[in-house]
């Protein structure tokens, strides 16, 4: 046998005992009803865009780490015209905001009836910690109806990448109440909201309490489904969002 057909049959012999290794076991097939499972690593590819908002006197190399706010927009502005995020939240106000101490990141939802793609936002952050000198433990998320479901679910999947939320106009499973009882969470609604209540916000804040969280729950008495406009008109949000470390660390 020559050097390089015995060369090829000793790949092929390991890439075959490779491969055996990594052959999962086969299901018992016992006859009648009875539970399974299955594992295995599923790729997909993820892309999107988004507002990037950099602050006055921006400096992208240096010693100087900035704190980074998302934020998640409605339902309405959903689609492929980046200019309809500009329509409510901080995007409505940066272009004449240069004092503002963030860098935001304002993702674009493709299609209401889906929502916002987590797989997709992971990326955006990953490539935003990378490409930009932002601290990872100074990074905030908020969202306004459907961008304040998305919050708290987003968070509720990874709550290890953020240091606190504001969830407005929205609500979520209060199963899942306890995945954020270490995350710093303030959210907003309108008394007279009649598109998204405000007992189903109420229903996650209470279930987060009880937990252990630490959540405040601002009720604005004579405002409907859009309580983001006082909300994010207070200055007292962005401080309160800027005490706030991720590991449960407060300034």
């Amino acid at each position: 046998m020559t050097r390089p057909v015995r060369r090829w049959f000793l790949v092929m012999a390991v890439a075959a005992w490779l491969s055996g290794c990594a052959t999962p076991a086969n299901w018992p097939l016992v006859v009648g009803q009875h539970p399974q499972s299955f594992s295995g690593v599923v790729t997909k590819r993820a892309s999107g865009q988004f507002l990037l908002y950099l602050p006055k006197d921006f400096v992208p190399h240096g010693s100087v780490k900035y704190p980074l706010l998302i934020f998640l927009h409605g339902s309405g502005e959903s689609g492929h015209d980046i200019e309809k995020v500009k329509i409510n939240g901080p995007p409505k106000f940066l272009d004449t905001r240069g004092d503002f101490p963030f860098i935001v990141a304002s993702p674009q939802a493709p299609a209401a009836r889906f929502g916002f793609d987590f797989d997709a936002m992971n990326l955006m952050l990953n490539e935003l910690l990378r490409q930009l000198p932002i601290d990872p433990d100074r990074v905030y998320l908020t969202g306004l109806s459907m961008g304040g479901y998305a919050s708290y679910a987003w968070a509720s999947q990874n709550p290890e990448r953020f240091a606190a939320i504001a969830p407005i106009s929205g609500a979520w499973d209060p199963e899942d109440a306890c995945k954020l009882k270490t995350m710093p969470i303030w959210a907003f609604h309108g008394a007279k909201d009649d598109v998204v209540s405000p007992d189903g916000d109420k229903a996650m804040v209470d279930a987060i309490k009880a937990c252990g969280g630490d959540v405040t729950y601002t009720v604005y008495p004579d405002v409907g489904h859009w309580a983001w406009d006082p909300a994010y008109a207070d200055p007292q949000l962005y401080t309160w969002l800027l005490s706030h470390q991720r590991g449960g660390i407060k300034k």
